[in-house]
């Protein structure tokens, strides 16, 4: 099918509602982990996920947005320290720092961001999401809450549950074929749960208070300037997934992406669909390589089968029953699913130094990587005016000021955006 064709058919509705379901468990994962609302979220991904589509036209590529998992440790931080609506004006701000990017992209041409976001900085600052909140996802996975302070489930029940969802996700991913290998995720949890119902933990008091339809439980920011100021930085790497996306979905359909809207374009609506999504309550979006997988397999082009799977979401947003079984999920079980999630992010940091044949025998290099994982995972802070930096957006502008004010080595060849970006094709 001509990627371009726009046209609805049922059947398209149909393929639309399937990879809503290859993006579910991704997408409700992130509001669960971090306190927000798994409604809002759904709404918020099929409202960006739309706003998206209008940003990209004519030429809109089949994308999926949802909530990102990059946001998943300063959000849990930032509801701990602000609070919901402190920690949203964070988010809003992230979407806007997208918006902007979009423009120096528009103005300089997409090569020149690697003069701020080289594969030496991007890379160490992905590694830092997944490694700051480590001890969360073991702490979780043993039956505590996040901080370790207070215990919700006995050890030996929890390690038991948490190890089960652990290794029926990556059985998914190792030995899962088609679609089955689309839902590492999904098949953790359904496992995880079964097993938590099994021991007797899960309770299921959620679903029976919560009315079968209702409103989305809609979130307004208050501005932070704190939770700004952390968040803000930490942008700098969903702005590389996106790109990474781009370039895998041009391989998919044979389009180049880049050129024709241009990422521009694209991280035009990706910027305003973060900000949307988060003034709203809802986590940031960003495009999914689980859906990007799933086009492989189906060979399903078509730009408005996204728009089914947009209204889709947007719709099961307001059935209230699916919130409140979604809040009845055990805690070991995400625990679980944690475990390996945190060290799948930082394995792409670690993917993105690799593709970029990054010498960490270097002095310059390896001064940069270290103190980037330093300062954001070894608690570094800053004071300014009132506002402490720190954590991953004080490891991110550690990163960008050393790449620009130390010295560079003689170098025989510099990369180009696409060589210095590898494509995101986990399945989790």
């Amino acid at each position: 099918m001509n990627p371009t064709d726009y046209r609805f058919r049922l059947r398209d509705a149909l393929v639309g509602l399937q990879f809503l379901f290859v993006a579910f468990g991704a997408l409700v994962l992130v509001p669960i982990l971090t306190g927000l609302d798994p409604n809002v979220a759904l709404f918020t991904a099929g409202l960006g996920t739309l706003i998206f589509q209008l940003t990209t036209r004519p030429k809109v590529p089949p994308i999926f947005l949802a909530s990102s998992f990059a946001f998943i440790a300063p959000i849990i931080y930032g509801v701990q320290k602000w609070g919901i609506p402190g920690t949203l004006s964070g988010l809003v701000a992230a979407g806007i720092f997208y918006v902007l990017l979009s423009l120096l992209i528009r103005l300089k041409g997409s090569d020149y961001i690697l003069k701020f976001l080289p594969p030496i900085v991007t890379g160490p600052v992905i590694m830092t999401i997944g490694l700051i909140l480590a001890p969360v996802a073991v702490h979780m996975a043993t039956g505590h809450t996040g901080d370790g302070k207070t215990v919700l489930v006995p050890f030996g029940t929890a390690i038991t549950i948490s190890m089960l969802t652990l290794a029926a996700t990556i059985l998914a991913t190792l030995l899962g074929r088609g679609m089955i290998r689309l839902l590492p995720i999904l098949i953790g949890l359904v496992v995880g749960y079964v097993a938590s119902i099994f021991f007797g933990i899960v309770d299921f008091s959620a679903v029976n208070k919560a009315p079968v339809f209702a409103t989305p439980a809609f979130v307004l920011p208050e501005l932070n300037w704190e939770a700004i100021f952390f968040i803000l930085p930490i942008a700098i790497a969903p702005a590389v997934e996106h790109i990474g996306d781009m370039l895998a979905i041009s391989q998919v359909t044979g389009e180049d992406y880049l050129k024709k809207p241009g990422l521009h374009k694209t991280l035009l609506g990706d910027g305003l669909a973060t900000s949307a999504a988060s003034f709203l309550g809802g986590p940031p979006n960003t495009t999914y390589s689980e859906v990007t997988g799933a086009v492989t397999i189906t060979r399903a082009f078509n730009p408005a089968i996204m728009t089914w799977a947009a209204i889709f979401a947007i719709a099961l947003a307001f059935f209230s029953k699916l919130g409140g079984f979604l809040q009845t999920i055990p805690v070991p079980v995400m625990g679980g699913i944690l475990l390996l999630l945190f060290g799948v992010i930082a394995s792409v940091g670690m993917n993105t130094l690799i593709h970029a044949k990054v010498d960490l025998s270097e002095s310059r290099n390896m001064i940069i990587v270290s103190l980037i994982l330093v300062f954001a995972i070894g608690g570094m802070s800053f004071d300014f005016g009132g506002v402490a930096f720190s954590g991953i957006g004080l490891g991110a502008v550690t990163g960008i000021l050393l790449n620009l004010i130390l010295p560079h080595p003689p170098k025989e060849h510099e990369p180009d955006l696409e060589e210095a970006i590898p494509p995101i094709e986990t399945d989790l």
